[in-house]
Parts: structure tokens; C-alpha cells; sequence
């Protein structure tokens, strides 16, 4: 766990987003059991994302089932560079806030983790009818960047991330 003391930030920083988002592609499995590192950063990547409220319902993800342990992969792509891939589940086939859902999972890792990482944000293949169209969004970062410009869903977002006392 010695890098993983220094993965964790209070602050609003996305510098670990951005600065390795050139470094490997995203993990598409999960590690082999033999990589303790990973694994330590997948449950923190979970432990983070787990507790977002839903933008419509009054639970959070992991309760809803959206996001799922068994659906966060991470891989080791160098020194401290790491691939993060997270697969959601909307709560149903045509859910108008799976964009939203997606943008809260990628605001929160960036205002958590410091690590150097490239993440990838996906739907669960066949769990939502646009889900190609709904991938590129919530993985372009020009897109992110202006819709957390707009006010409206910013506080959206930071809803959502609002942490329960």
C-alpha cells in the first residue's frame, strides 16, 4: 500500500485525471489477485463511488445496484500510472439520467484521487438503449468540461456527491 497512502484528496483537484491520460489503456478485467496494489485501488475507486446519490431516486448507487464491485477494473500500467475502467448499470434500458450518473462517478474520482490514472467510464453493455452515445459523452473530456461549466448541472453533480453526516 505504499503508494495508495498519497492516492486520496479532499480537495477539487483533477490533476491525477489528466496527467496520465496518455499512459495506458483502461483495464478490461479485473487484476489477477497477485497485484495487491491494484486491488487496494479498486476498493478505494468503489469504496468513493458506492455512496453517490442517485439524481432521482433517494438511495445511493450501490444500493440502487448501478455500480457494482465486480465492476470496477484496475490495472497497473507503470511506476504510478494506473488504468481504471467502471461500468455502470442505469436503473432501467432508457434512463434520461445515466449521462448525469456518469459525469457524478467522474467528478467524484477527480476530486478524490491524486494517483495518475486514465479512466473510462462506461455502461454495461446492453443495459441502456443509447449507451454508445451516453460512452462518448461521459468520456470526452471537452463535453465534461463544459457541462460542469454550466451551472445548472454542476449543482446537479455536487448533489449528488454530497457526503451524508
Amino acid at each position: 500500500m505504499s503508494n495508495l497512502k498519497q492516492v486520496v484528496s479532499n480537495g477539487d483537484s483533477n490533476q491525477g485525471a489528466t496527467s496520465a491520460s496518455n499512459v495506458c489503456q483502461p483495464a478490461i478485467a479485473n487484476t489477477n489477485g497477485d497485484d495487491t496494489e491494484c486491488e487496494q485501488l479498486q476498493q478505494l475507486i468503489f469504496d468513493l463511488i458506492r455512496g453517490i446519490e442517485d439524481p432521482e431516486k433517494p438511495s445511493n448507487l450501490e444500493d440502487l445496484e448501478v455500480v457494482r464491485e465486480e465492476d470496477v477494473f484496475v490495472k497497473k500500467c507503470g511506476e504510478d500510472e494506473f488504468g481504471v475502467r467502471i461500468e455502470f448499470i442505469p436503473t432501467v434500458p432508457h434512463c434520461s439520467l445515466a449521462p448525469l450518473i456518469g459525469l457524478c462517478i467522474r467528478s467524484k474520482l477527480q476530486r478524490s484521487l491524486t494517483e495518475k490514472y486514465k479512466l473510462d467510464i462506461f455502461i454495461k453493455k446492453g443495459k441502456h438503449s443509447t449507451a454508445d452515445e451516453i460512452n462518448k459523452q461521459i468520456n470526452d473530456k471537452e463535453r465534461i468540461a463544459a457541462a460542469m461549466e454550466n451551472p445548472n448541472l454542476r449543482k446537479l453533480v455536487d448533489k449528488c456527491l454530497e457526503e451524508e453526516y
